[in-house]
């Protein structure tokens, strides 16, 4: 009868096991790094599009001829625009010369907070157009200030500090130019005196905020 054979095993160092996982971790981390470059350069590109597309919304593409997202300013006015937020200034120009500018409003006091918009306005002080971009108002109440719910943003379209006077930028049921919406007064009151403040702010700067050097921490 023979003998049984002796079964060899083979051992891997520990050495070789954590040589593996190591190059295995360091794939994964690139292939991770890879995917995110990626991602964060379609995000990107797709942020600076839906920006364009809405500055466009409120002053004609027609109207300039320099990159309004390299062209820009950030601004601290508390005092005068109501609220503590940094906000952009995209400067428009057409032949190296001012013509506009898109200002970034808030309007801290709407029903249920902050409202961002965008308002176009020309050297002038008339406004090119207005848009919400951002905002947390009740359903059915507040939303009109969206354009795709109602027309009410387009009111502001040609209007400026004189038309009409500053004292009526604001809702009729408080004496002003504006409508308000059934059954909401305070978002539409909210939008127009933040507007008004905008336009008497950019009023006082004249043509040195055409002058400041473009931030660096604009959009890219």
């Amino acid at each position: 009868m023979s003998e049984p054979r002796a079964v060899t095993t083979t051992t891997t160092p520990p050495w070789r096991a954590g040589l593996l996982l190591a190059t295995l971790a360091v794939i994964g981390v690139g292939l991770l790094a890879g995917v995110h470059e990626l991602t964060a350069e379609r995000i990107a590109a797709q942020e600076r599009a839906t920006l364009l597309q809405r500055l466009d919304e409120v002053l004609p593409a027609d109207w300039y001829d320099n990159d309004l997202l390299a062209d820009v300013v950030i601004v601290e006015a508390p005092e005068a625009l109501g609220h503590d937020r940094p906000i952009h200034v995209y400067r428009a120009r057409r032949g190296g010369h001012p013509v506009a500018a898109i200002l970034e409003v808030i309007a801290p006091d709407g029903y249920n907070g902050d409202i961002a918009l965008l308002m176009g306005v020309t050297l002038e002080g008339t406004v090119t157009g207005v848009r919400v971009v951002r905002h947390r108002e009740t359903p059915g109440l507040g939303d009109p200030i969206e354009t795709a719910r109602s027309d009410w943003t387009l009111g502001f379209d040609g209007r400026s500090l004189g038309d009409p006077p500053a004292e009526r930028w604001t809702v009729r049921k408080d004496g002003g130019a504006f409508d308000q919406f059934t059954g909401a007064t305070i978002t539409p009151r909210a939008v127009t005196r933040a507007l008004a403040r905008a336009l008497a702010w950019f009023a006082a700067q004249d043509a040195t905020l055409f002058d400041r050097k473009a931030n660096d921490d604009g959009i890219d």
